[in-house]
């Protein structure tokens, strides 16, 4: 069979692009290089920061855009199609700073959320006090609250993704290693893989933290390089709070069933997904040093992700140079789940 589109690339990027694609009555086959959905997608904590309320002119916020608005549309569509709930919450996020530099950061990123029509306040130790209870307020210098920030449970929203393209017809090919992209002039008319030759009318990569090394063969230069993000998931007997806490780049995510993830470190480690004692430790801390509580809670699960960054941290999307039928859409680094509907 000659397909539609071939995607190659079974994560958050391409399950949306292959759903959209079948929703437009494409024909469309996933390849991928193991399991669906178990790299980066999976392992991240599913924050979904709020997006622009006015209209951007630089691509990225313009994607921004878009994907704050068609998460909540993708939720209600994909429980229809599926019926399942992929966890999209407006929860809210609570950003700290507790080092003056970081104050005087947070304080002027006020300037860009007012410029995005993004709503916040400014929140007190007593204010905190009074809704977070279980919350250590002691060394904060300044705190801002945006209401719109967002949550979904990443391993539902890819099953729900799986499920609504099965729906549709999307053929996935799992455990299925590309080997060379066959080429001929400005068009690729296939690729070789170890269950055979696929064939399709136009191919797109979304292939992550393993782009470089794929597009090499196409004398691509695509800078991509995988930085490694390690995770704690702790089990409380007790929510401990609603919202999402962000202090720079690290986060505490609470789930409703008790769950609630800490977050995460960047690392250049190659290919490697091992965890490692020093920055889990770091991790631990930093999440007990906002939440005492969780001295008590019981650490359910750790692991690794390896996400896809760029040079200069923005994602590659884009027909791929001199070639009429092939397309790239890689490297989102930390915010691949949050802008995979606009990237769609």
């Amino acid at each position: 069979m000659i397909y539609d589109c071939a995607v190659i690339g079974g994560g958050v990027i391409g399950l949306s692009l292959a759903w959209q694609l079948a929703l437009s009555g494409s024909r469309v086959i996933v390849v991928e290089r193991q399991r669906l959905g178990r790299e980066a997608s999976w392992a991240g904590a599913g924050i979904l920061p709020s997006g622009p309320r006015k209209d951007m002119q630089h691509p990225y916020d313009q994607l921004r855009a878009i994907s704050s608005i068609r998460h909540a549309e993708w939720a209600e569509q994909l429980r229809e199609d599926t019926g399942i709930d992929t966890g999209y919450r407006v929860c809210g996020g609570l950003y700290f700073a507790r080092q003056p530099g970081e104050s005087a950061a947070l304080r002027g990123w006020r300037l860009q959320l007012d410029d995005e029509q993004i709503e916040y306040h400014e929140v007190s130790e007593d204010d905190l006090a009074r809704s977070e209870p279980a919350l250590s307020v002691g060394e904060i210098r300044y705190c801002l609250s945006l209401p719109t920030e967002a949550q979904l449970r990443n391993p539902r929203f890819l099953k729900a993704l799986i499920a609504a393209g099965r729906r549709l017809h999307v053929e996935y090919r799992t455990d299925c290693d590309v080997r060379s992209v066959i080429r001929q002039g400005s068009q690729v008319t296939g690729i070789e893989t170890s269950a055979g030759t696929i064939q399709a009318g136009s191919y797109c990569f979304t292939t992550g933290a393993w782009t470089y090394p794929l597009l090499q063969g196409l004398s691509i230069p695509i800078n991509i390089v995988p930085i490694r993000g390690q995770m704690i998931l702790f089990r409380t007997e007790q929510v401990l709070t609603g919202r999402i806490i962000n202090e720079g780049s690290r986060y505490l995510v609470p789930r409703e069933d008790g769950r609630l993830l800490a977050g995460s470190s960047e690392e250049e480690a190659g290919y490697d997904k091992s965890t490692t004692d020093e920055i889990l430790q770091e991790l631990r801390s930093f999440a007990e040093s906002w939440l005492p509580g969780l001295r008590e809670a019981r650490i359910e699960n750790t692991w690794a992700g390896l996400r896809p960054g760029s040079y200069d941290g923005f994602p590659y999307l884009d027909r791929l140079p001199d070639h009429d039928n092939a397309f790239v859409a890689a490297g989102h680094f930390r915010s691949g789940l949050y802008l995979s509907p606009a990237t769609a």
